[in-house]
């Protein structure tokens, strides 16, 4: 480390640690988020009084704009990372979706965390990469007010992709302030973002390119127009998302070693990737105990990845092709009763959601030229869910009892008729929430439930292996999880807040459809302890720290004859962070973020390295025009993003191919300017 490093890094450590929690009010009501209109605004928070009372775990809350408002992010994806103990990297290109990390759970990209936007999910089933796609890089911050998360399989009413958590991003109703910002940074980095209130909405637009510190240019070019609308008791909300990338992929250890490569270069240069996505979302939520949602949505994706190299085809190349065109057509109702004098309420709703896929494949390729065809389908998925709670209150005690129906069926159309059918299935999910008032600033719980994510319908009725035709056996639609929770939580109602909660997770299978293989892999069953630890604190105005640590034990069950631990599940992640009035039109926001290490193999003789990274970023206000300054990898860490093992083939190495460790490097130190004017 340089002396400069030490200087940066001991100013971030005396400003202190990530990603300061407003908390919501008591009564359900979204924080008050006015940061648009400039820097004095970040620190109105809004309501204050805390979770306690309202909370049905220790490890739920609420994120409000001015928590992120001037927030460095190197990717719209790490968003995300506001959500305690959640970490989002990148192994490809940025118009990927990110790879999320969250209770010992190497979630791929969304398998076991949902997310959802004013209402509409946003993770994808029978996906042509992976099963439960979540890209939200199509979201822009700006225009994101509140981020409630939950963790765990507790709430009845969260369904599929719920294992580990789900977190509901809602938009602004109206924008604190119209406004257009303008970035420029490092590696042709430009981003311009611009918000409009027109009538009862918003009319919001961001355009980004970007190259990228990479060898090969990344060239990526995004596209985001998001408009929102109040009619009466309904809000429509319309997004339409177009991106198109060059990739650097997770690269050979042994090839920087040799010096074939550098750090930041690719062995296939013509891996890359084009999606587009429009959502469209009517959502009636009168008042706080009724709620309707219905949307539609159109996606596309090519993607084309080589992450062996040429150890399938020593010609042409490993390159393959994961594509897909769908519709998705859906909807939810939910409404709560109160009988007045009574303890009780309670709460029922119902979903329904269709997935017309009229073409998924995975085909081979030559720099994106397609040479044949692995398999093709054509999917429809209709599921159907309806859940209930009952509700009892009484002093300091608070219960909740859940249960959750839901039904899958699918039918798929395979260009091997061996591989088309039909299936349906169903599963039961039980929830039970406890909490109980110890004193005005403690609140204990207890929670337990089922949860659960779909699998890939072309596995539930597959009978042979795509590329070799050998025999296999369908899969469940369903794979189960089962979890249990206790924690505490401390608000002393004066800018501390605390909470602890210790949870354990049991899958009886992890059933993963490989979309790089058209396959699907089942392991053993899992067992994954963990603790969280939150802190944040207000010591004044102005003047906000957090801390976040997560802990995990992850292990397949029984005695795996190749071991027992479970690849990619982090043993920690610690995020922390400080925001700081410097003076009265002014404010600094510095973020931390280290991601522990993990097997990357069964038997744990191959394992990732810790990884550390710290953002910063500086803001001041003249009047109606703020000028930023961000440092992304502000002490220019060289730790990986991400890290995997197994078998790859350069030219002339042996037929069989060699293992080995095979990483994405964190991006090196930038810096990216902007400017913002409010109107």
């Amino acid at each position: 480390m340089t002396g400069l490093d030490r200087m940066l890094a001991a100013l971030v450590l005396a400003a202190a640690p990530a990603c300061a929690l407003a908390q919501g009010g008591a009564d359900g009501d979204a924080p008050v988020a006015t940061a648009g209109s400039g820097v004095e605004e970040v620190y109105v928070w809004g309501k204050r009084e805390g979770r306690i009372g309202a909370a049905a775990s220790a490890s739920e809350g609420v994120v409000s704009y001015g928590a992120y408002a001037n927030r460095p992010l190197l990717r719209p994806g790490e968003l995300a990372e506001v959500i305690p103990g959640l970490a989002a990297t990148q192994h490809s290109g940025s118009g990927k979706a990110n790879q999320y990390f969250l209770r010992g759970f190497n979630l791929d990209h969304g398998t076991d965390f949902s997310i959802s936007l004013d209402g509409a999910p946003l993770n994808l089933r029978t996906h042509a990469h992976g099963q439960g796609y979540l890209d939200i890089n199509g979201i822009t911050p700006e225009f994101v007010q509140t981020i409630d998360y939950r963790k765990g399989p507790y709430f009845a009413e969260a369904g599929d992709f719920s294992a580990a958590g789900t977190a509901a991003f809602r938009t602004f109703a109206a924008l604190p302030d119209s406004f257009v910002s303008a970035q420029a940074g490092e590696h042709a980095y430009g981003r311009l973002v611009s918000g409009l209130n027109v009538g009862d909405g918003f009319l919001g637009v961001d355009l980004t390119h970007s190259n990228g510190p990479w060898t090969h240019g990344e060239n990526l070019r995004k596209g985001s127009i998001l408009a929102r609308q109040a009619l009466g008791d309904w809000a429509l909300t319309a997004v339409a998302y177009d991106a198109a990338w060059d990739s650097t992929d997770q690269i050979p250890e042994r090839a920087v070693d040799a010096g074939l490569i550098s750090r930041l270069g690719t062995i296939d240069d013509t891996d890359g990737g084009k999606t587009s996505r429009l959502i469209l979302v009517a959502r009636r939520h009168p008042d706080a105990d009724s709620d309707l949602v219905v949307y539609a949505q159109r996606y596309r994706l090519n993607l084309w990845s080589n992450f062996t190299y040429f150890l399938d085809d020593p010609v042409n190349r490993d390159q393959f092709e994961q594509a897909e065109r769908r519709w998705i057509f859906g909807g939810s109702a939910a409404r709560t009763w109160r009988p007045a004098d009574s303890p009780w309420s309670l709460s029922a709703g119902v979903e329904t959601r269709f997935d017309d896929i009229g073409s998924i494949g995975l085909y081979r390729t030559r720099a994106r030229a397609r040479l044949s065809t692995d398999r093709q389908d054509k999917v429809r998925e209709w599921s159907g869910a309806g859940w209930t709670t009952a509700a009892w209150s009484e002093g300091p005690l608070r219960a909740t009892l859940g249960l959750r129906a839901d039904a899958i069926h699918v039918d798929v159309t395979s260009d091997n008729p061996l591989n088309s059918g039909d299936k349906t299935d169903a599963i039961v999910s039980p929830k039970l929430t406890l909490a109980w008032r110890v004193s005005p600033q403690v609140e204990l719980y207890a929670d337990a439930g089922r949860g659960f994510h779909s699998n890939d319908a072309r596995g539930a009725v597959q009978r042979v292996e795509p590329a070799s035709g050998t025999p296999v056996d369908p899969v469940p639609l369903f794979a189960a999880a089962d979890g249990a929770e206790v924690g505490a939580r401390y608000e002393n109602g004066q800018g501390l807040a605390l909470s602890l909660s210790l949870w354990a997770l049991r899958l009886e299978s992890e059933l993963v459809y490989v979309g790089d293989a058209g396959d699907t892999e089942s392991t053993d069953g899992t067992t994954r302890l963990g603790a969280e630890f939150l802190a944040s604190w207000s010591p004044r105005p102005g003047l906000n720290f957090d801390l976040s640590a997560a802990a995990t034990h992850a292990r397949y069950r029984g005695d795996p004859p190749g071991g027992d631990r479970i690849p990619n599940a982090l043993e920690y992640v610690v995020t922390a962070g400080a925001t700081v009035r410097v003076t009265p039109d002014s404010v600094l926001q510095a973020t931390l973020r280290r991601l522990g290490p993990a097997p990357l193999i069964e038997d744990n003789s191959a394992r990732s390295r810790s990884a550390t990274v710290v953002n910063a970023a500086y803001a001041h206000t003249f009047g109606d025009l703020t000028l930023s300054l961000e440092v992304l990898n502000l002490l220019n860490s060289h730790d990986n993003d991400i890290t995997y093992f197994y078998g790859s083939r350069l030219p002339g190495e042996p037929a069989a191919g060699v293992d080995d460790t095979h990483f994405h490097p964190m991006e090196p130190r930038q810096v990216r300017v902007g400017v913002r004017r409010v109107f």
